[in-house]
């Protein structure tokens, strides 16, 4: 898992690239996901637990990739690396 967050890190070097990533991370994944939770679970979608599930596990993925990342660039930027 460390090594993937690592691999994902070396991706997100763009600023604009960052912030929208975080954007849709923070805001429109986790609405998009209690959005198509209760509608599934209305209209009584098969494997809505299941599905919703996977999409909050990929969501906080992408999280921690976005904050190891951001970690990683703010320490290069104090020690004057990239």
């Amino acid at each position: 898992v460390a090594v993937l967050l690592y691999v994902g890190c070396l991706f997100i070097k763009n600023e604009k690239l960052f912030f929208i990533l975080r954007f849709l991370t923070i805001v429109v994944f986790p609405a998009f996901i209690t959005c198509f939770n209760t509608i599934a679970i209305v209209w009584r979608v098969p494997y809505t637990k299941e599905i919703t599930a996977t999409l909050t596990a990929i969501e906080a993925f992408l999280g921690a990739i976005l904050e190891t990342s951001n970690k990683i660039y703010r320490d290069n930027n104090k020690k004057g690396g990239i």
